[in-house]
């Protein structure tokens, strides 16, 4: 079978060395490991570091580590091929590192306090962007750039006033200030892709500013759905697709009308690195998958795989368009883990994992769309809930289950232990897993490091554990 998930491991017959043997040879590995780390080091100090003319910084927002296995063995299941980021892993010019994720003020970061990081250099407290603890305004990486002649850019999935674009090009005490966050992109960043049109509309502002009146006035074609960003060819571009945030992949993949309207986050991608690479300034273009982590809060894995495997190829579209560019470097990573979907062990001696996370591609539709559906049906009963589970996931919710479920939307009281999951999307998240395999620790963000990986000139810059904050120097050091 081509899945990877039916790929065995070597097994090691322990009892063919003892343990002095093994600590021995152990020893020597790890000695011949750090003699070569340390030779490598050496060896780049006395070789001039090559220029950076650009950095792509593609983040896949709210990834826990498990999930890029998860993501390579879905890919095998559906598409039969690997992963880029999967891949990356096993190519030798590439940088493999670890990201220390804390804010200022708990080791558990949200996305506003690690873009900041990212984008000025210092911790913040979460919930602030670019504001130090003390209150104080910091100047955003974007802003500093722009003074040296850089250009920016600025694609997500999301609000593109939202917590990770905003983090390199704003400063704002309240993450959730985003209609004063948008003015701030004006003349400072020179591509805008995602979502948020609301945030640039005069109908839909409270001060009944037409902001993106201002930005056709500063020189931007702006465009407002997928054939007119196709189309455009202005150098600038304001480019809002929906009033929030752009659809899950999975719901415009199933949906015509989305697909048709709205934007691949490959294909922001290419429109915005396409002009990049055709002019000669210094660049820093920051590309994010953010719904990687709105479905992780909601404990979606269809909804999760689809938007990291929509990340993945545009990760593939970057390496593809900057193969022959030996001046650009790619990083990728993530800002924060969430929810640590896993899939667990199903049926004796593990026999059912394999089906159960087959189960998975069956999913037509996010839980979003799910309680979307729901809550837009009056007088909606278990019945309601448990045909839109059928139809839109694929299994048959328990009478128990889609009672509870019930109960819960109606804000009533029920059992369970784990508070995170004492809500909808904890509740179908587990009852999804009973089909799926997959499991979560809870609905919130995670401590744990995240990975990243690095390809192109002065790569070695993110190898072994970057603190968050250490990124805004080697950027600024690139580029600047």
């Amino acid at each position: 079978m081509a899945y990877g998930l039916t790929m065995k491991m070597k097994e090691f017959n322990t009892s063919s060395i003892d343990r002095r043997s093994w600590l021995k040879s152990a020893g020597l590995v790890s000695a011949a490991s750090f003699l070569s780390g340390a030779h490598a080091a050496a060896e780049e100090k006395m070789t001039p570091a090559k220029k950076v003319r650009g950095v792509v910084f593609m983040v896949s927002d709210g990834m826990s580590p498990g999930v890029l296995s998860l993501a390579e063995a879905y890919s095998q299941l559906t598409r039969q091929r690997s992963t880029q980021w999967w891949q990356m892993l096993n190519n030798p010019s590439a940088t493999r590192g670890l990201m220390d994720t804390a804010s200022a003020n708990s080791l558990v970061t949200d996305s506003a306090a690690a873009s900041s990081a990212w984008g000025s250099g210092q911790r913040v407290n979460n919930g602030s962007i670019n504001v130090n603890p003390d209150g104080k305004e910091i100047t955003p990486i974007a802003a500093l750039l722009r003074k040296k002649n850089a250009v920016i850019g600025l694609v997500t999935t999301a609000t593109v006033t939202h917590a990770t674009p905003a983090g390199f090009a704003a400063s704002i005490a309240s993450r959730s200030d985003e209609r004063l966050i948008a003015p701030q992109y004006l003349d400072r960043v020179d591509i805008i892709l995602g979502g948020g049109s609301g945030f640039f509309d005069a109908k839909q502002r409270s001060d009944q500013r037409d902001l993106a009146g201002d930005f056709k006035k500063s020189g931007y074609e702006v465009v407002s759905d997928r054939d007119q960003l196709l189309a455009a060819k202005g150098a600038k571009l304001l480019g809002t697709f929906a009033k929030g945030h752009l659809p899950f992949s999975l719901d415009r993949d199933h949906d015509a009308s989305l697909a048709a309207s709205v934007p691949s986050l490959v294909e922001m991608t290419q429109a915005a690195l396409g002009r990049f690479l055709a002019g000669d300034k210094p660049f820093l273009l920051q590309v994010e998958g953010a719904r990687i982590d709105h479905a992780a809060h909601l404990n979606d894995i269809g909804a999760l795989l689809g938007d990291q495997i929509a990340f993945d190829d545009a990760v593939a579209a970057v390496l593809t368009m900057t193969a022959k560019h030996e001046d650009i470097l790619v990083v990728v990573t993530s800002d924060h883990g969430n929810s640590n979907p896993g899939l667990n062990g199903m049926g004796d001696g593990y026999s059912e994992s394999n089906q159960h996370f087959r189960n998975i591609a069956r999913f037509k539709a996010s839980h979003e769309r799910v309680f979307g559906e729901w809550n837009a049906k009056p007088n909606g009963d278990a019945g309601t809930i448990s045909a839109l589970v059928a139809k839109h996931l694929g299994f048959d919710l328990k009478k128990s289950e889609a009672e509870a479920l019930i109960a819960i939307l109606h804000k009533e009281n029920v059992v369970e232990w784990n508070h995170q999951l004492e809500k909808p999307e904890g509740l179908l998240g587990q009852f999804a897993g009973n089909h799926t395999g997959i499991g979560w620790t809870g609905t919130t963000h995670t401590s744990d490091p995240t990975l990243l990986s690095a390809i192109g000139p002065q790569s070695s810059r993110f190898s072994g554990i970057i603190r968050n904050s250490d990124v805004f120097g080697h950027l600024m050091e690139m580029l600047g």
